[in-house]
């Protein structure tokens, strides 16, 4: 007769933390960053699919890891901020309540499920001002974290970030580009062209929609080192 097999509740959920980390390693960044009209999102990304998209007026999305599972959970948050818009207020959706509902539907699926999502997701909502920004960070295990300035997602995220520490400040929407870029290049060691990446902004000097996705003739005459 065979044995059972035991696995403690602490080495299970270890085991999972460590498969999702592996998976989203394998994504390439995105970054969300504050400028002066703002929150640039710029994602490496050389494929046809999205990564960054808009969830509602004022609030972006950006995923990293299984392109199929965050996107699913981009399609969910449209749902869930039309429905709480149409019932109540376009007001009342908000980043913040978004991000929450992301945490609890990851945390539940890495909790009672056999294989947690292998996603690490940016929730950012553009205000009237700098100081009224929202930068959500969530985690494959529904973790929150409310980032200041800027906020990185993907592989090799925790480098990226180091580097933007040393470069980032509030400046113009090009400036802030090239920054991005700038720590990019430091880290995966390599040129990086704007052409080549998913840029997007979400940008509060626009009436009704803030977000906007940046052309090859946006990104032109980006300021060099």
């Amino acid at each position: 007769m065979a044995m059972p097999y035991y696995v403690s509740p602490e080495q299970m959920m270890q085991d999972k933390a460590e498969y999702a980390k592996k998976g989203i390693s394998k994504g390439r960044s995105i970054v969300a960053m504050e400028y002066k009209n703002g929150i640039l999102l710029l994602a490496d990304n050389p494929s046809s699919l999205n990564k960054i998209s808009e969830i509602y007026d004022k609030i972006g999305f950006a995923g990293a890891g299984k392109y199929s599972e965050f996107e699913n959970l981009r399609k969910a948050g449209i749902r869930h901020a039309d429905m709480k818009g149409y019932l109540y207020s376009r007001g009342d959706v908000t980043a913040k309540s978004l991000a929450n509902a992301y945490s609890q539907s990851l945390g539940t699926i890495f909790s009672q499920e056999v294989k947690p999502l292998e996603v690490e997701i940016l929730v950012v909502e553009v205000g009237h001002s700098n100081d009224e920004n929202e930068i959500y960070r969530i985690s494959f295990d529904g973790s929150i974290f409310d980032e200041k300035g800027f906020a990185v997602i993907g592989g090799e995220s925790e480098n990226l970030k180091d580097c933007l520490e040393k470069r980032y400040r509030l400046v113009a929407l090009k400036e802030a580009l090239r920054i991005c870029l700038e720590a990019m290049e430091e880290q995966y060691d390599q040129k990086m062209s704007p052409e080549e990446m998913e840029v997007a902004v979400l940008d509060r000097t626009r009436a009704g929609r803030t977000f906007r996705r940046l052309s090859q003739k946006d990104l032109s005459g980006v300021p060099k080192k």
